[in-house]
């Protein structure tokens, strides 16, 4: 029976070659059968169909190296579908599609429509305040739905988006502040940007359908079981199904960017769909407690599996916290955990090459070298 840093190990030594086989698209760790946890660890694979894993040779299992001992590390492949990132939101589900002010998280937000160019609707995944100032309320989202074209251009942001009739003459609420560039060659880590409010009465630092959120989370491991609300499919429920899971993004034309690398993700599956167009954004809440826990960005075609990263890695980068009334700042909760079935803070060492960028304001040339 392999444990959780055997199936990590593994992951880290086979992920590549893994990747490149066709019809693989994530290669992470988890349970190698979820309703029976102490039969151990595995390396998880999503592939896009059954045939690509008969045809591509997936093997049955994957050896590593512990403390001088070869381990063999069972695979556990799940036929998910192709990668999607969501930008293109066309469902409705009300009333998360509705205009709302002040606007709190779980809501529709993006970019309007230009000549030439569409607009955006993904969801405005919560409100967040900077730290430890505690003078700035923003909201929290991703780069492709705040971002106009990954770039630090000036986007401004507008409640609703622009697929929900939102306009920039009438419902503007702020623009793009900060954002993580997305790499076209290299390792990413997150899809992340926050818009800056016009005036943070416009924001509400609340969460649809709970209320005033307590924190956020440090770490969360396999298992956990996660609820949100998303601008498409509303409020829902997921478990962890996996961690340190690294995928391969189509991101189309968006940014010319195409085909992208993301590193030590999370996948949480739900009963019902979880991830679909316009819940890109979308914050994953722990169920118990309340707790701000992963950021929504991607899923599969069935929506059905929502790709996220940890929300503690926003708030590493972003110097923010979950933004409470009057001001406040919500807490950290927990402490960094030994086992490999819990995520990570990120190191000193990602966090220097994972730089934000400060976005232009309209007056502004621009001079960010994409």
């Amino acid at each position: 029976m392999a444990n959780f840093y055997a199936a990590y190990r593994a992951k880290i030594k086979h992920a590549d070659q893994l990747l490149q086989k066709k019809g693989v698209v994530g290669v992470g760790v988890g349970y190698k059968n979820p309703k029976q946890p102490k039969q151990g660890a595995c390396v998880i694979i999503y592939a896009e169909t059954a045939s690509a894993v008969s045809t591509s040779s997936v093997p049955t299992a994957v050896s590593t190296t512990v403390q001088g001992k070869v381990v063999q590390v069972p695979i556990r492949t799940i036929v998910s579908g192709k990668v999607k990132v969501f930008y293109d939101a066309k469902a409705k589900v009300a009333p998360y599609t509705d205009r709302i002010r002040p606007v709190p998280g779980g809501y529709s937000v993006g970019y309007p429509s230009l000549p030439g160019s569409p607009g955006a609707s993904g969801t405005g995944g919560l409100i967040a305040i900077n730290y430890p100032a505690r003078t700035q309320y923003y909201v929290c989202s991703n780069n492709h739905v705040l971002n106009r074209n990954n770039s630090a251009d000036y986007t401004e942001t507008i409640q609703p988006g622009a697929a929900d009739s939102g306009q920039a003459t009438t419902d503007e609420i702020g623009r793009l502040d900060r954002f993580i560039p997305l790499q076209k060659t290299g390792d990413n880590y997150l899809d992340a940007a926050t818009c800056i409010p016009l005036d943070n009465r416009l924001l509400s630092p609340t969460y649809a359908t709970v209320g005033v959120i307590p924190g956020h989370l440090l770490t969360y491991r396999v298992g956990e079981v996660f609820k949100k609300v998303g601008r498409t499919t509303g409020a829902v429920t997921g478990t962890v199904e996996s961690v340190h899971t690294d995928f391969t993004v189509n991101y189309g034309d968006y940014g010319g960017l195409g085909v992208i690398q993301f590193r030590d993700q999370s996948v949480i599956l739900g009963a019902t769909p979880t991830s679909l167009p316009g819940d890109s954004g979308s914050i994953w809440l722990r169920s118990s407690d309340n707790y701000a826990a992963a950021v929504n960005y991607a899923g599969f075609e069935d929506g059905l599996r929502s790709i996220s990263y940890p929300f503690n890695w926003f708030s590493q980068l972003f110097d923010v916290r979950v933004a409470q009334p009057n001001l406040g700042a919500g807490d950290i909760k927990g402490i960094r955990m030994k086992s490999y079935s819990y995520t990570r803070p990120l190191t000193k060492k990602q966090i220097s090459k994972l730089r934000s960028v400060l976005a232009q304001k309209a007056t502004e040339i621009t001079n960010y070298p994409f």
